[in-house]
């Protein structure tokens, strides 16, 4: 199969929205709008796919493995890593519609789009060597590894891009063909990628359709897709897997985290500060991986809390498309209203604000005000659940055994962080704490090369390393008896 099948012709970034199926640019009779976070003003119409579109980008994807599948490695690997120079080609473009669909400022909108880039060359670096276990004369033992089929990616609004690229690029690699569906809060970044990257692979390799929960629920239990790979909510994430039970699908499922970080004593307030509140607030605390619990020592918890509230009163929340914007909006409205629960609660219970507190839902746009709660209770809403928007718990602490058990009492497990100077006592902290990733005076640190995946209902499986590239492939041993050949 040749890798340039497709002639490539040039994008229009501002008005054309069609999803790509069979490596051809393709309409739906509906569409559906697609709005600004920073003003809510509907930007676009996306194409609302229908049922049998999705069976069509599926077949497509069915008949492009046989190919695909038998390509050579370094051709396929090729491919992936043209992908990631593309997405460079087209940065701008790619930055703006980012940020005026999902509403990142453009230091965030680099992060992403540069780094979906640098994903791609990456992992295009990656293979599966198949394994010798016997090989004595008399018998000889491999196991290999070989693509599953089509792969149906579902992703989130909170890092459209990236996030589709942690599931395209090693799909790719490993042989198998796929079919991305993004959140329909933020469809278009994934609409245009599969656009210019289409002379790159052949007619049906990599498929987009776009639609609401529907065609989600359709992509999960669809009987020709042979795995899922999903992030979003724990809460979705138990529909998709009870979706792909029925044909046994394999799944890598990236759900929510409660992400707790732990700082020492030994800390100076004012230094640490300014990284923990980025641990928190990044992506406008809309992340998997955001810190969102706070445990201080109680030693440092009135100076750590100062230094965070006089951090944060530098830092802008505004529309992201302005220079001088640190933190965007909340994505959507439907997480607009998840949000302000989490305030209505606080409110209720009367907590302490140490800073914010008051949503002015008088302005245009879904904007919450960075708020840090004071020392609620442990059995707070704020505290045991996902608020995935700008508010904070600052918890005091004093034994470790006792903060080590707090930080673990959640149904979550994605990542964590602690801070401190004391290296051993960090590092058996860290040891001690029930999640993927456990970052020790550092956050957010994730490259190609390292595994990352959540414990307990975080989720299932791994992305990225070549933990993540075996997700999507299946191992087939052979095994020849030499002694006795017929």
């Amino acid at each position: 199969m040749t890798l340039t099948e497709v002639t490539r012709t040039a994008a229009n970034f501002d008005d054309s929205w069609t999803m790509t199926i069979d490596g051809r640019q393709v309409a739906a009779d509906t569409t559906f709008p697609v709005y600004n976070p920073a003003t809510g003003e509907v930007i676009a119409q996306a194409p609302d796919a229908t049922l049998a579109q999705l069976d069509d980008a599926v077949a497509a994807a069915a008949r492009a493995f046989v190919g695909w599948s038998a390509t050579p490695i370094a051709e396929r690997q090729a491919a992936v890593a043209a992908i990631g120079d593309r997405i460079d080609e087209h940065a701008e473009e790619l930055m703006a519609l980012l940020t005026g669909e999902q509403g990142k400022p453009r230091a965030g909108a680099e992060w992403e789009v540069y780094g979906s880039a640098i994903w791609c060359r990456e992992i295009a670096t990656q293979r599966l060597e198949m394994e010798t276990l016997v090989d004595d004369g008399e018998r000889r033992v491999v196991t290999r590894y070989t693509p599953l089929g089509v792969v149906g990616a579902i992703t989130p609004w909170n890092f459209p891009i990236l996030l589709a690229i942690w599931k395209i690029a090693p799909a790719l690699v490993a042989g198998n063909t796929i079919v991305v569906k993004p959140s329909p809060f933020t469809p278009l970044t994934s609409l245009k990628l599969a656009e210019i990257v289409q002379d790159l692979l052949p007619p049906g390799v990599f498929n987009v359709v776009t639609g609401g929960d529907e065609l989600g629920k359709a992509i999960s239990a669809h009987p020709d897709i042979a795995k899922i790979a999903f992030t979003g909510s724990t809460e979705t994430g138990r529909h998709v897997m009870a979706s792909a039970a029925a044909t046994i699908k394999r799944v890598t499922l990236e759900l929510g985290g409660n992400d707790p970080a732990i700082v020492l004593s030994d800390v100076d307030p004012a230094e640490v500060a300014p990284k923990l509140f980025w641990a928190a607030f990044q992506n406008n605390a809309q992340f998997c991986n955001a810190s969102k619990r706070l445990y201080i020592h109680e030693d440092v918890y009135d100076a750590v809390r100062d230094e965070l509230v006089a951090f944060a009163r530098t830092v802008k929340v505004g529309n992201g498309a302005e220079a001088d914007t640190d933190l965007g909006p909340i994505q959507n409205a439907p997480q607009f209203e998840k949000v302000k629960e989490f305030f209505t609660d606080c409110h209720a219970k009367g907590h302490t604000f140490a800073l914010g507190g008051e949503i002015d839902e008088s302005q245009e746009g879904w904007f919450v005000p960075v708020t840090l709660v004071d020392n609620p209770p442990e059995d707070s809403k704020l505290v045991t659940e996902e608020p995935f928007g700008p508010i904070l718990p600052l918890l005091k602490w004093r034994d470790e055994n006792d903060v080590i058990a707090r930080a673990n009492d959640t149904i979550w497990g994605l990542g964590a962080s602690v801070w401190g100077r004391d290296d051993k006592a960090t590092e058996r902290i860290a040891r001690q704490i029930e999640a993927g990733t456990v970052w020790i005076n550092e956050v957010h640190q994730y490259s190609p090369h390292q595994a990352f995946g959540g414990h307990k209902q975080s989720g299932i499986g791994c992305e990225n390393s070549l933990h993540g590239l075996y997700e999507y492939t299946n191992w087939q041993t052979i095994t020849r008896d030499r002694s006795n050949a017929v």
